[in-house]
């Protein structure tokens, strides 16, 4: 995706894909189900953005244990350890030369009890699916972190703090991709073999924007820098 074409995107959405009445299914639907989208200025979090500092989060939660995952497509191993003990030890650039399987990443377990006082401050996209039922996954991670390619049912995600790249295919174009390298390795290792027409949608979400992904959709993503993030799931 060039810089050039995400301002079209933007405009496209918001003429097709404007909250629809219960119950009926028009262009938006269908335009929604079919592609992703960039949205800006949908919702004011600046409060919740700023209870994501890293001041407030070791002071409300550091003790509290979080669940870690691996950083590779399927996720296979879980870790248990003090927040603090994360952010302190383990929140720190990528080694290009690891594998997922021994990066640890904070994401998606996230305990809804222990973390409400955070979540209940959180404005998420207006926009749903008819027939879903939303449900929040937070992370917190470091630059040149990121999940190789994986596929899921849709949502939308949110840059709190740093920027998030995105590689994205539809679900009939399976990538090319070892689902135990990292993004990162990825990006450097098979991203400068592809020809133009094999390589994904792209795109970078900044702070405050959001990406709508639409179900069964292939991606990968890449912390450009220490980035907070959180995504809600649709479906």
């Amino acid at each position: 995706m060039t810089p050039a074409a995400r301002p079209l995107l933007l405009l496209v959405f918001w003429v097709l894909a404007a909250p629809a009445r219960p119950g009926s299914e028009g262009d938006g639907g269908c335009y929604a189900f079919s592609r992703p989208v960039i949205l800006q200025g949908l919702t004011d979090n600046s409060r919740f953005r700023a209870l994501c500092s890293r001041e407030r989060l070791l002071a409300s939660f550091g003790d509290n244990v979080v669940r870690l995952s691996t950083a590779n497509t399927y996720s296979y191993q879980k870790v248990d350890i003090p927040f603090q003990e994360y952010m302190e030890q383990l929140l720190h650039p990528q080694d290009p030369n690891s594998l997922g399987n021994d990066t640890l990443y904070f994401f998606g377990d996230n305990n809804f009890t222990e973390w409400a006082s955070l979540f209940r401050h959180y404005s998420p996209p207006t926009f749903g699916l008819l027939g879903t039922t939303p449900a929040y996954s937070f992370g917190i991670a470091g630059a040149g972190s990121g999940v190789p390619f994986h596929w899921h049912g849709p949502g939308f995600s949110e840059v709190i703090y740093g920027r998030k790249r995105w590689f994205l295919y539809p679900p009939e174009k399976t990538p090319k991709f070892h689902p135990n390298k990292t993004t990162l390795s990825w990006l450097r290792d098979t991203y400068p073999t592809l020809t133009p027409s094999a390589r994904p949608l792209e795109c970078t979400i900044q702070a405050g924007e959001v990406l709508y992904f639409p179900d069964r959709w292939w991606h990968a993503t890449l912390n450009l820098d220490t980035s907070v993030f959180i995504s809600t799931f649709l479906s």
